[in-house]
């Protein structure tokens, strides 16, 4: 899996990793069991500070995405160990998504086209653990 991090956006370094480890247990390209690299290689690896990568993976940890074993190292949880829909989950999905229908009222944007972006999303993200 490619991390590719955006050094000029406003989301935290570390937001964006943990978004883009999350989208690969999702589409697939990270399994259960795998392995992923240590703090100190993903942060030379990809140019950033290790404590960057430190704090991605104890997000990640505490959200139930990864387990780290003295042995193995960081790796991706079992599928039936993935973290379920709860209603703080569902909580905070409804605060993120709020300011981006929000915006989208105000620029025009129609129920249907968000509502389809959404399924569109969703579904590239499916389609790529089929490929």
């Amino acid at each position: 899996m490619i991390i590719e991090l955006d050094l000029q956006s406003d989301i935290p370094i570390y937001t964006q990793l943990m978004d883009q480890i999350i989208e690969g247990i999702a589409n697939g390209a990270l399994q259960p069991g795998e392995s992923l690299p240590s703090v100190r290689s993903l942060a030379a690896d990809i140019g950033i500070n290790l404590h960057t990568v430190n704090k991605a993976y104890t997000l990640l940890k505490q959200e139930g995405f990864i387990q780290v074993h003295r042995k193995k190292g960081v790796v991706v949880v079992d599928k039936n160990a993935l973290p379920s829909t709860t209603e703080d989950y569902l909580s905070r999905v409804r605060k993120q998504l709020r300011p981006i229908a929000a915006e989208a009222i105000c620029r025009g944007l129609s129920e249907e086209q968000l509502n389809e972006m959404i399924k569109q999303l969703y579904s590239d993200i499916q389609q790529k653990d089929r490929e």
